[in-house]
């Protein structure tokens, strides 16, 4: 504050907010608690939800920073600050890491497959993609920095080299990324560990005795089912099973499945995958202790399973005891023109029900045996089928995830509960939701995907034009990144209006990354979601966000 006084008289002259950081927010919240200075929902309504970020990620040493003047900038897809030597496959990633380096794990795009490098990296940066692509995705979900989306970078990944603003990177140069402003640097920055002080177990308890919506996490691992337990989540909201397949005993049964020939072989494939899923479906009811598991089905087109190098496709020509030729042309067949709106999700189903089978098996028996060591433990799984956009679809699924789920109960004969849901993430099926809600127990938006369908917008490449779009003052927001109330929402609050009546017992979530924007999650909690489902490290502030809502909406 800037004042004068002039014959004893007090003049304000300005004003202005401090400079804090989210450690002195939250203390400043608190001793204005303990003074009696403001109530506690007063406190919760203070903290910037987004600024909990700066705690649960590294950060640069802001003196470093200083000096510093970014070489090229992309989208900010997962926050926190890494450092480290730049390498360009998922496999060099690993080699370093092993080492005792620290990398940068540089890509065109990220693919499943690359999970074992981008866990090794410190910070993952990608020419192509947007806030909802692979790589910023996966790596929300394991607290790992990443800036998607960098096409000013001229990439050679052949011979292991970039150029960035007329410079030429390679393998092993020290590169610096913050996925919170998508700005990168040339040379190592330090980065500053995070750190969170008591006053954050305060304002996150305050939190959640003022917020009515439920808040979930979308987690693949027991690692990072447990971390979002750490950080308050509530069951799991998405459980994309795909991301289990891509283990090295693994990926080679599914691709045997893929390449089979009949159903038999196929069931012999996914016989051996089997105890796999149940393995990890029983770590994760075990990681989230009782509280409620949703695990979508198969999602993505298989191409996204069969091998890219030359190497690989001819061990497994080799292992199928077919010709690499012959291989080739199965994976050329694979093909699709425009994948995310082709043979993926409940399409996979139903051209291939033994897939279904063998999840919906793995589903129930490890619920069996979790719930005989847990007798206190609710255990109720909740299978969810994505992308269904007609009623007849979930219907054909559903039947065969029912007929699979009563035989395994009452093989084991026990007494278990368990529900059969969908995803909602195709417009039309948000247009018939009264139709869909008298076959599926729960709904649970795919804003990801209904963001894509409504707008036409490709999710890997709208970051192109995007740009252009906020420039015109088209779009003032990325919709990936934001939720489109206005639109997308409209779909939403049309699907609650259309299920609610036809199922009173319907209950309703989001998993799409919007679970974890502020301004989305105050939405949720307005048109009556029950739960919203977001990355381990944005439960924190889905949580505060939730009661920010709460409090802002007190008899509206």
């Amino acid at each position: 504050m800037e004042f004068t006084v002039e014959n004893e008289k007090l003049y304000m002259l300005q004003t202005r907010n401090g400079k804090r950081t989210a450690q002195a927010a939250l203390k400043i919240a608190c001793d204005l608690v303990d003074e009696g200075m403001r109530t506690e929902e007063e406190a919760v309504a203070m903290i910037d939800p987004r600024n909990l970020d700066t705690l649960l990620h590294p950060q640069f040493d802001a003196a470093a920073l200083k000096s510093a003047t970014p070489a090229g900038k992309g989208l900010g897809a997962s926050p926190g600050a890494a450092c480290g030597k730049i390498v360009f496959s998922a496999d060099d990633a690993v080699a370093w890491a092993e080492k005792g380096e620290k990398v940068v794990l540089v890509r065109l795009e990220t693919s499943p497959e690359d999970i074992t490098g981008m866990k090794a990296a410190q910070g993952i940066l990608t020419v192509r993609g947007g806030m909802t692509s692979h790589a910023a995705v996966v790596a929300r979900g394991m607290g790992t920095c990443c800036v998607s989306g960098c096409g000013d970078i001229a990439m050679d990944e052949e011979n292991k080299k970039f150029t960035l603003a007329g410079k030429e990177y390679h393998e092993g140069d020290p590169i610096s990324i913050d996925g919170t402003t998508g700005n990168i640097y040339d040379g190592l920055i330090p980065t500053v560990d995070a750190t969170i002080a008591g006053e954050f177990g305060r304002i996150m308890a305050w939190a959640d005795k003022y917020r009515t919506l439920k808040v979930r996490t979308n987690a693949d691992t027991p690692a990072d089912a447990k971390k979002a337990r750490e950080l308050g989540a509530e069951g799991i909201g998405l459980c994309r099973t795909e991301h289990m397949f891509f283990e090295e005993d693994r990926i080679a049964a599914f691709r045997e499945m893929i390449c089979a020939d009949t159903v038999e072989e196929r069931e012999a494939a996914l016989a051996k995958i089997l105890p796999y899923q149940q393995g990890d479906f029983e770590k994760l009811y075990e990681a989230l202790e009782g509280n409620p598991v949703t695990i979508r089905f198969l999602d993505p087109p298989l191409h996204e399973f069969v091998p890219t190098e030359e190497e690989d496709i001819k061990k497994l020509a080799d292992a199928q005891g077919k010709s690499v030729e012959d291989i080739k042309a199965l994976i050329d067949s694979l093909h699709e023109f425009n994948p995310m709106m082709g043979h993926r999700g409940c399409r996979l189903a139903v051209t291939y029900p033994e897939i279904a089978k063998m999840q919906t098996s793995a589903v129930i028996r490890a619920a069996i045996n979790v719930k005989k060591a847990h007798a206190d433990w609710d255990m109720k799984p909740e299978i969810m089928i994505p992308l269904i956009g007609d009623i007849k679809e979930l219907k054909y699924v559903k039947k065969v995830v029912v007929e699979t789920a009563d035989a395994e109960i009452a093989a084991a004969g026990v007494e278990l509960e368990y529900e059969v849901g969908t995803m909602i993430e195709i417009p039309r099926a948000a247009l018939t939701a009264d139709e869909i809600a008298t076959e599926a127990d729960f709904f649970c938006f795919g804003t990801n995907d209904l963001t894509q369908m409504t707008f036409g917008f490709s999710r890997d490449d709208a970051g192109k034009f995007l740009e252009a779009y906020y420039d015109a003052k088209i779009f003032e927001n990325d919709p990936f990144a934001k939720l489109d109330q206005t639109g997308v929402g409209k779909l939403m609050e049309t699907a609650i209006k259309l299920g609610k009546p036809v199922n009173p017992n319907l209950h309703i979530g989001i998993c799409g990354e919007h679970g974890g924007d502020p301004s989305s999650v105050e939405f949720c909690h307005k048109i009556g979601l029950d739960y919203v489902s977001c990355s381990p490290f944005r439960v924190p502030i889905a949580r505060l966000a939730a009661a920010q809502a709460a409090i802002n909406n007190v008899g509206k």
